[in-house]
């Protein structure tokens, strides 16, 4: 009797949704005529009809119609809410991408001692659970040991966008903190976990627990092949070589997560015209616009010492700076094959390319040009389509590139620092020096007498 009433009024209602209380006393309930005199006439929206609630709830419709021509008794509805046997209970889990990881990330977290933390920042490492910064990974772990501080993980990962969700993990002794069992590296844990705890891992996706681990130099080693980087940003970057987990389809490179795709497509693939309006110096991307006009114009010192108030522009002044008043050790590179040494690491990377391995994995388009580094490409292809745009102020001659201008400017200097070993005659040039040699001092093999 009760379901034919509220048909009735829901189907009065549908026809008039502008007048939702105009029902007629005899359709109502009791009670219901006072609580309807409550809203003022026409404010409550109309109860869902079976032609309406397609649109205002879909799910429901759907079962609805699974239920379309069977006999619902309530017996049927008593064993179903009383009998909870595996055999008859089914319910279906649908597992999404987010919740997969969300359960991959909370289970090795919740069952082993890693030192979750987020990306560095110039004070400290930030707790992934609290955000509270801390100087090193030792407070770090201790923070996270004592102040149970993990209690709150899975809100903290529910509450992350999809796009962004990854933790950094920093590892010194791995250990399950069920048996308390030490394991060599993260994917051995996570293979003890499944086997020997029956922890239930979506190996299917991929990992979102970037591992790193701080030397006692300070730099930072890579858990996978074992590389050093001096800074947190470029193990950062590294770390993307090892966990593709979403690829540019433009140039082949991946990315951890999908937002630092979108950043790469941006800043990288979408070319355009952006001017600096100080010095009119044009960039095709507006990552270098930026990058421009912080460092040159408005001298932007993102990097401050540790232990004074001075900050510089760049990393390696910053180095420099605590060797000089701090005393800390400089930076040093060694080859391996020759024990050259090198300030940079990528001075001791273009080495090993010249000089041991001759790599020549630049290769112009135009010919059969090789060479070690983009720089070199860039400049050979001025030989293809460059302008001689750098014009002498003294005989108006152009040249393509503002070296050559430079070299050529010594010939109005007079500036001749190239030297005859042999009778002291100097040059302006190196190529006339050569000249010399060959035509004058024959016997001589680059400045020094045949034996």
């Amino acid at each position: 009797m009760w379901y034919k009433k509220y048909r009735t009024k829901s189907n009065k209602c549908s026809s008039d949704a502008t007048d939702t209380q105009s029902v007629g006393e005899d359709t109502l309930v009791a009670g219901e005529a006072e609580f309807l005199a409550r809203f003022p006439r026409g404010s409550l929206r109309p109860l869902p009809t079976r032609a309406t609630l397609e649109h205002r709830c879909k799910q429901f419709a759907h079962e609805l119609d699974l239920l379309k021509g069977k006999k619902i008794t309530p017996e049927s509805i008593k064993s179903l809410v009383t009998d909870n046997s595996p055999q008859k209970v089914r319910h279906q889990v649908y597992m999404t991408e987010k919740l997969a990881h969300i359960n991959n990330l909370s289970t090795i977290l919740e069952h082993s001692n890693l030192t979750a933390f987020k990306t560095r920042r110039r004070s400290g490492f930030p707790c992934f659970y609290c955000r509270r910064i801390y100087e090193n990974f030792d407070i770090l772990r201790d923070h996270q040991y004592k102040d149970k501080c993990k209690s709150n993980m899975k809100k903290i990962l529910y509450k992350s966008v999809m796009d962004r969700l990854v933790v950094y993990v920093h590892i010194n002794e791995i250990k399950c903190t069920i048996c308390d069992e030490t394991l060599a590296n993260l994917n051995e844990l996570k293979q003890h976990l499944t086997n020997r705890h029956n922890k239930k891992l979506h190996s299917e996706y991929g990992d979102r627990i970037i591992p790193f681990k701080l030397t006692k130099g300070n730099e930072y080693e890579c858990q996978t092949c074992g590389f050093n980087f001096e800074t947190f940003g470029a193990i950062e970057r590294h770390m993307n070589v090892h966990y593709r987990n979403f690829v540019c389809d433009q140039c082949g490179a991946g990315y951890v997560t999908q937002s630092r795709l979108k950043v790469h497509l941006k800043y990288s693939h979408i070319k355009g015209v952006f001017p600096c309006e100080i010095c009119s110096k044009v960039f095709n991307t507006q990552y270098k616009h930026k990058c421009h006009v912080d460092a040159v114009h408005k001298m932007v010192k993102k990097n401050k010492c540790p232990k004074c108030p001075e900050r510089f522009t760049d990393y390696f002044d910053r180095h420099q700076h605590m060797v000089e008043a701090h005393g800390e050790q400089p930076l040093r590179y060694r080859c391996n094959v020759c024990d050259t040494v090198f300030k940079r690491r990528y001075a001791l990377s273009l080495h090993m390319k010249r000089r041991h391995l001759e790599v020549k994995d630049k290769e112009c388009s135009l010919c059969s040009y090789k060479c070690h580094t983009i720089a070199e490409l860039k400049a050979h292809m001025i030989k293809h389509n460059g302008e001689r745009t750098y014009e002498c102020m003294v005989c108006k001659k152009s040249y393509a590139r503002k070296k050559t201008l430079k070299e050529h400017m010594r010939i109005h200097n007079n500036d001749r620092r190239f030297v005859c070993v042999v009778c002291g005659q100097a040059f302006v040039q190196n190529c006339s020096l050569k000249g010399h040699m060959k035509a004058h001092h024959a016997d001589y093999v680059n400045g020094l007498p045949r034996s």
